[in-house]
């Protein structure tokens, strides 16, 4: 097991590109909110897959790290979780549209129930609607849509917007996030 430390310059490379992909995020959250009704399609599908191409570029950063220091190319293929990869190009695939079935409160053909990850997906929906129907949200997300749209409103110097937009809740938290964090004075040069 190699136990040095990544290289500053790459550790670098990859809290700026983690950092472009939290901002995406954020800004995936904040086009779901009413009042961007009119883009919330287009602006919410554009920064998801801004996230994922930057998430990634971190990925692909790391592996060229690890193939040019010699990792064998089937530890490498293991890490990166090939298995996993889906291409956007390809668009919604079923159990994609099972998901959504499922969060719509429409059934699914028996051919497609046939599938298992359809099934999984289309009961995966279903729970998402019957939680989606309780105000109460799971403090953990909470916590985590505050914290990311506290961090964008104090990057932007923007805080009061956080009422104008985000349900009372989550602003409240958020406007206390964005409070505590200090904006880091550069250091003169």
């Amino acid at each position: 097991m190699d136990s040095t430390p990544m290289p500053e310059p790459l550790r670098r490379a990859i809290h700026q590109l983690v950092s472009e992909g939290v901002q995406n995020c954020q800004e995936v959250l904040r086009y779901t909110e009413p009042d961007q009704a009119h883009t919330w399609k287009r602006m919410s599908l554009y920064r998801a897959t801004d996230a994922a191409d930057t998430m990634n570029m971190v990925a692909m950063l790391i592996a060229a790290y690890c193939e040019h220091t010699g990792m064998a190319p089937d530890t490498l293929r293991g890490y990166l979780q090939v298995e996993q990869q889906e291409l956007r190009s390809a668009g919604p695939q079923d159990d994609d549209r099972a998901h959504v079935a499922g969060l719509v409160g429409e059934a699914l053909s028996h051919e497609a129930m046939r599938a298992p990850a359809n099934r999984m997906r289309y009961g995966r929906g279903q729970r998402q609607a019957e939680q989606a129907q309780h105000p109460e949200d799971d403090p953990q997300k909470l916590f985590t849509e505050a914290c990311l749209h506290g961090l964008k409103a104090r990057l932007c110097d923007d805080v009061d917007s956080l009422d104008s937009y985000l349900p009372p809740q989550v602003a409240q938290l958020a406007r206390r996030v964005a409070e505590a964090l200090e904006v880091p004075e550069l250091a003169a040069t």
